[in-house]
This record gives C-alpha cells, structure tokens and sequence, in this order.
C-alpha cells in the first residue's frame, strides 16, 4: 500500500471538502493541488475528484436531511413549502445540467488550465467585492421564500460554474444575493444545488468509467478521499453557516483576486514553484 499516495488523497479531500461550499473555485484548488503533488494519473485521478466531491454533498444531505426529505416528499405530498423548495432546486437545476452535458467536455477540453482559473478566480472575486460594496435589498430572508423565477435565474447564472475559477458556490450565492435573497438563504440553496448537479454526474460518471480502478489500493484511495471530503465538508458547512450570520464575503473577494493574480503570474512568466 503506497501510503504517500493516500496521505495525497486525504489532502486532496480535505481541499474539496473545505472548497466546494465557500466562493473560491473547488475545481481550481483542486486542479492546482493536484499538480502541486502530482497526484496519480490523471484518468484515475478524474474519478476520484468525482467521489470526492460526491463525499462533499453527502454532508449536505446529511447536515439538511430533514429540510430535503421535505422538499422530496413535498413533490409527492402537495405539502406547499415542501413543493415549493422542491420545484424551485429541480427548476434551477435544469440549465447546467442541459449545458453541461452539451458542452461540459468541449469546456473540461479548453479551459482546464491555470489561465483560465485564474481569470475566473480575479473575474469572481470582483464581482463578490461588488456585491457586497453594493447590496441589493433583501426580498427572501428563508431559502423557503426564494420564488420560482428567481431560483431559474440562479440555475441560469449557475451554468456559469463550468468555467474553471469561476465556482459553483461563488456563482450561485452570489447571484442569488444580486436577485434579494438573503446570504443565508442564498448560502443554503447553494449547498442544495450542488446535489442533484455533483450526484447525477458522479453517478454517470462512475457506472461510465469505475474499470478504471482496478487493484485493491485504488479503491481504497478512492473511499479515503470520499470520507475524509465528507468528514471535512460536515465541519465547513457547520462554520460557514455561523459565518454567514454575522459576516459578509469580501475576506473571500480579496481572496480570489489576490490569488488569482499569483496564479496568473506564474502561469504566464512559466516560473514553478513546484
């Protein structure tokens, strides 16, 4: 057993479980991590970013289960606000996932590199620091009073998550904070978006591509990964929320433009730090 190999797939899952949920680009820390270590090969290591960020949503079903069980069971019940939150995530889902089964490979093609992380991360981290300077007037306080048009309008501005740097959690919170709704609320429909995008994906993706992993030990770096991005993600979700109710976003606009900005630099200059 390579132990190496598994202490990079823990680290790994820790980068996912702490990135997926903030505004910062999961799949850009987790693309520069991955080179930083040199981290398996890459057809291998494709799969794990699926379990791993599947580890990650499996904390927000298990962190928001009962508020899910009713939005699933408010579908079939007629329940309002149970129907209401389910029709608003199937709804707002509905564009990435027609958008990224179009072009989700042609994007992964073209723009899978450091440039493009980059320019999504300092493109991001303006708009946040914007947002925030400027915030529009608060019409949703719950994620239960988001209405139907503007959870389409967050689906559409989620399709926005393809492009590397630009964040799924970034994009949707955010965009849902320029359409009124609170942070709160903007920040837990975030968490239930990414569910039926990162397990519908996941799931194809695996039955697709699960030969892959032949040998005892790729397993097993596998399910190291998707615990410890579960165990991780639990405990981000739990701070980000406590976060979200008493402090604004700019600490992570400044983030992502200044790291931008460093990526950037030594992506086009060719230095390496590693």
């Amino acid at each position: 057993m390579d132990l190496l190999l598994l202490l990079k797939a823990a680290i790994m899952g820790i980068v996912e479980g702490i990135t997926e949920f903030l505004p910062i680009s999961s799949t850009g820390h987790l693309i520069l991590a991955s080179e930083l270590m040199d981290f398996w090969t890459k057809d291998k290591s494709d799969l794990f970013v699926v379990a791993i960020q599947m580890g990650a949503i499996a904390a927000v079903i298990y962190e928001y289960w009962s508020k899910l069980w009713g939005a699933a069971t408010g579908l079939v019940s007629g329940e309002a606000k149970g129907r209401h939150l389910g029709v608003s995530l199937i709804l707002a889902s509905i564009p990435i996932m027609l958008v990224g089964l179009t072009f989700g490979e042609t994007v992964k093609a073209l723009l899978f590199n450091d440039i493009s992380v980059a320019i999504g991360l300092i493109i991001g981290g303006i708009v946040i620091w914007w947002v925030e300077k400027n915030p529009p007037k608060v019409n949703a306080e719950e994620v239960e009073n988001i209405s139907i048009k503007e959870a389409i309008y967050i689906g559409l501005i989620q399709v926005l998550a393809l492009i590397p740097g630009t964040s799924r959690s970034g994009a949707t919170i955010i965009g849902a904070m320029m359409l009124g709704v609170s942070r709160k609320a903007a920040t837990e429909f975030s968490f239930f978006l990414g569910i039926p995008v990162i397990v519908g994906a996941g799931v194809l993706d695996l039955l697709k591509n699960y030969h892959i992993y032949q040998t005892g030990q790729d397993w097993t770096v596998f399910f190291v990964g998707l615990i410890v991005s579960f165990v991780s993600a639990l405990i981000l979700i739990r701070v980000l929320v406590a976060y979200v109710a008493k402090r604004d976003f700019m600490v992570f606009a400044w983030y992502r433009i200044i790291s931008g900005l460093i990526i950037l630099l030594f992506a086009l200059t060719g230095w390496r730090l590693w």
